[in-house]
């Protein structure tokens, strides 16, 4: 009999508690509440707010006039704050726990982050203020853009994209705008297979077509197949580095060299520099542009509640033709927006125009810079070397149960790829995912990269612990030995999420996007 500890509750008391899936007469299961939806809720005959009614004035409506009742629920401002929190407690987040997901990262924001994007003059600044009142908000972006361009080794950067795919196009267009300039239209962008998959999208979005570059056996760029494809009507390639494979692209020099002889320029996929900072300079590899999520590398939130921010860095040879506006500092130490007035004098002669129409999110780039300057440039170096420790650490550890493609070839960067082979058979990627709800985690990155049968990609970032990874470790581990014995119970996860697995199938075909009262 085991001893009671000082609250007298012994191992053997969980036997004789209920069946947790016992029925409540709420649906709720202690905190774990049972939401219905808002209009199952509210009333369409009642409204949570008492309005006057409207008193003389024409109806400005043009026949436009309601028919039918709106049917919108009506509920007090408790029922709603309750509705929304309820829902809340059932998303996961990254304030919660570890979050895997490979390629697009969820990593800790720091609070000193926050709270320096919410001081006054950087909360309340607005775009259309006069450039006189918004000087240490120029002053702000300016060192950031600085920043940037040292850490990449690269000669100019945009800092208006709004998000890496935002950013991919923006080098895209630099790049068309360039050969435009030399009389030299070219009609292909080569994407290798180990790319991320936004890249072909933004080419054939660019009006380019795309064509693919396989990858050797090891997951990376087949560089002999690259040489052999290159010719007077390819504009470039677009490389992902680190790859989607985790892995260091070793020939990335040789690859620059050979697009640059080809008279192409090299765009690269800089959502996985937070593998490299400090240690790798994109420059110095002969890129010619490279987008940067600052939210992966420099910890901005995922999307930014709003406008995210993908800053371009170009090349000396590409800078000229980034688009407008962009700060400058000028001989008086003053930080000016220069728009399409005195570009030329610093050197931006052939801009291909606007991507916002306004600067870029001042936000995120509070948040980056606050970072940065917490960590200096030894920080930033080690916040590499600790995303590639924490990726290594995860894949040594679960190299014996999963099958992990690419760890002949060395050690992994930032995040570690797995595949479902050695599973029962029947058994999935998406049931060991679904698994992993039941143990308190978000899923990681699942079927991608496609080079990679059932891959599952694993990203802990450098912001976790040792006993952090130790813990989802020990779950994954758990999940992996259920889909190699082929545990029926899998195929029912998850069992203990607010939700069961869907019929996705069904789903997908025949979605139900409204509701229907007595449904």
């Amino acid at each position: 009999m085991n001893a009671p500890n000082k609250s007298g509750w012994k191992p053997e008391m969980d036997a004789a508690l209920p069946d947790a899936a016992a029925p409540t007469h709420t649906g709720n299961r202690a905190l774990m509440l049972e939401e219905k939806l808002i209009f199952e809720i509210g009333s369409s005959d009642t409204t949570g707010v008492d309005l006057p009614v409207a008193k003389g004035g024409t109806n400005r409506l043009g026949g436009m006039e309601r028919s039918a009742p709106i049917g919108l629920p009506g509920l007090s401002e408790p029922e709603a704050v309750r509705h929304y929190t309820r829902l809340s407690r059932q998303n996961y987040a990254i304030d919660l726990g570890l979050f895997p997901l490979g390629s697009c990262t969820m990593k800790h924001n720091p609070r000193l982050n926050e709270k320096v994007a919410r001081m006054p003059g950087f909360a309340d600044v607005h775009p259309l203020q006069p450039q006189e009142t918004v000087r240490g908000a120029l002053g702000v972006i300016n060192e950031l853009a600085q920043w940037l361009i040292d850490l990449t080794g690269m000669h100019g950067v945009a800092m208006s994209p709004k998000a890496g795919a935002h950013g991919e196009l923006c080098g895209i267009l630099c790049i068309r705008a360039a050969l435009d300039a030399r009389g030299d239209p070219r009609e292909v962008i080569l994407v290798p297979e180990s790319a991320h998959g936004t890249n072909p999208a933004t080419a054939a979005f660019a009006g380019y077509r795309v064509e693919n570059i396989p990858a050797t056996a090891e997951g990376r760029v087949d560089l002999a197949a690259l040489k052999a494809r290159l010719g007077p009507d390819v504009a470039g390639v677009m490389i992902t580095n680190p790859n989607t494979c985790g892995l260091f692209e070793r020939d990335m020099k040789a690859i620059s060299d050979a697009v640059h002889a080809a008279g192409g320029y090299v765009y690269c996929d800089g959502a996985n520099f937070n593998a490299i900072v400090g240690r790798v300079r994109p420059g110095d590899l002969g890129v010619d542009a490279m987008h940067i999520n600052l939210h992966k590398t420099f910890s901005t939130p995922h999307g930014g509640g709003g406008p995210g921010s993908g800053p371009v860095v170009l090349s000396e040879a590409l800078s000229p033709f980034g688009p407008l506006p962009f700060t400058a500092r000028t001989e008086d130490g003053v930080v000016h927006l220069v728009e399409e007035e005195g570009a030329e004098e610093f050197g931006h002669t052939q801009g291909f125009g606007r991507m916002t129409a306004f600067h870029g999110q001042m936000g995120m780039f509070t948040r980056a810079l606050a970072y940065i300057l917490s960590h200096g440039a030894d920080g930033l170096r080690q916040v590499a070397e600790d995303a590639v420790l924490n990726a290594n650490y995860v894949l040594r550890s679960c190299e014996d149960l999963l099958h992990a493609p690419y760890a002949a070839s060395g050690p992994c960067m930032h995040e570690a790829l797995f595949g479902d082979e050695g599973f029962a058979d029947g058994f999935t990627t998406l049931d060991l995912a679904k698994a992993l709800i039941d143990e308190g985690y978000h899923p990681m990155t699942m079927y991608f990269p496609l080079v990679v049968h059932g891959a599952m990609l694993v990203e802990p970032t450098e912001t976790e612990s040792k006993a952090a990874l130790d813990q989802f470790i020990g779950a994954l581990r758990s999940v992996a030995e259920r889909a190699r014995a082929g545990d029926p119970a899998l195929k029912q996860a998850p069992i203990h999420a607010p939700r069961r697995r869907l019929d996705e199938t069904l789903a997908a075909r025949k979605p139900v996007l409204a509701w229907s009262e007595g449904e």
